[in-house]
C-alpha cells in the first residue's frame, strides 16, 4: 500500500509540477490514439453498416472475420505490421518502422474490427420495419442511411469509446512497431513498461494513474453525451 501511495504522490508531483517529459508522452498518446480512433471510425463504420443491412455471398465469412478481429491480440498485429514495415519487408521503402505513423497503422488495425463489429450490432438492433417506413414516406437511400445513423447514434458512441479504449491502453503493438523512442514514439503505456522494468515503480504508478485519468476523462465526456441524448428520447407511458 505504501508503494501505491508513493505512486499517487508522484503522479501529483509530475502533473502539477508540469514535468515536460510526461506532458510530451501524454500529448503523443492522445495524438496517436486519437488519430487511430478517427481513422478506424472512417474505415470501420461503413463496412459495419453494410454487414448489418445488406445480404451478399460471403457475408457470414465477413461477419466471422470481424468478430474474430474484435479479439485480435495486439502483439500479433504488432508482429505483422513490423514484418511489413521492416527495412527488408514489402513496405520497408516507406521507412515507417519506429515512427508514430507505424503506431497509428497498428492501432487502426486493432480498432477497425471493434468499430465495425459494434456498428454492425447497433444497426442490427434497429426495428427492421423502420427502413420500410422511411422508404414508404419517400426517403431517398442517402436520407435513409442518415436517418438510420441518427437512430443508432447512441450505440455508435459506444463503438467510439470501445475503439479508443482498445488503442489507448494497448502496449504490445506500440512497443513493437514504435520502439519506445524518447520524444518520438514513447507513449504512456510503453513508458509505464519501461519504468517498471527499471524498478521505478512510483513513476510507473504515476504514469498508469495519468493514463487511467485520461481514459476516464474522455470516456466520461462521451458517456455524458450518450446519456444526455438518451434522456431526450420520449419515454413510454
Amino acid at each position: 500500500m505504501e508503494l501505491i501511495w508513493q505512486g499517487i504522490a508522484k503522479a501529483f508531483e509530475i502533473v502539477f509540477g508540469l514535468d515536460a517529459d510526461v506532458w510530451t508522452i501524454t500529448w503523443l498518446s492522445i495524438k496517436i490514439s486519437g488519430a487511430a480512433t478517427f481513422i478506424s471510425l472512417v474505415l470501420g463504420i461503413p463496412p459495419g453498416i453494410a454487414l448489418a443491412l445488406l445480404r451478399f455471398p460471403g457475408r457470414s465469412v465477413a461477419v466471422a472475420l470481424v468478430n474474430t478481429g474484435m479479439g485480435l491480440p495486439p502483439v500479433v498485429v504488432g508482429l505483422f505490421v513490423s514484418i511489413f514495415l521492416w527495412r527488408s519487408g514489402p513496405l520497408g521503402f516507406l521507412e515507417l518502422i519506429y515512427t508514430p505513423t507505424a503506431m497509428i497503422v497498428a492501432q487502426v488495425i486493432i480498432a477497425f474490427p471493434i468499430v465495425a463489429g459494434l456498428t454492425m450490432a447497433s444497426f442490427q438492433t434497429l426495428d427492421p420495419k423502420l427502413s420500410l417506413q422511411l422508404l414508404g414516406i419517400g426517403a431517398s437511400k442517402p436520407q435513409l442511411l442518415w436517418l438510420l445513423c441518427k437512430e443508432a447514434r447512441l450505440p455508435l458512441l459506444a463503438a467510439v469509446m470501445a475503439g479508443f479504449g482498445g488503442v489507448i491502453s494497448e502496449v504490445g503493438a506500440s512497443m513493437m512497431v514504435g520502439g519506445n523512442i524518447k520524444d518520438q514514439t514513447r507513449v504512456l503505456t510503453t513508458a509505464t513498461v519501461l519504468e517498471t522494468g527499471k524498478g521505478n515503480f512510483d513513476v510507473a504508478i504515476a504514469l498508469g494513474l495519468i493514463l487511467l485519468a485520461l481514459t476516464f476523462g474522455i470516456n466520461f465526456c462521451l458517456t455524458h453525451i450518450q446519456q444526455r441524448e438518451q434522456l431526450r428520447w420520449p419515454r413510454p407511458l
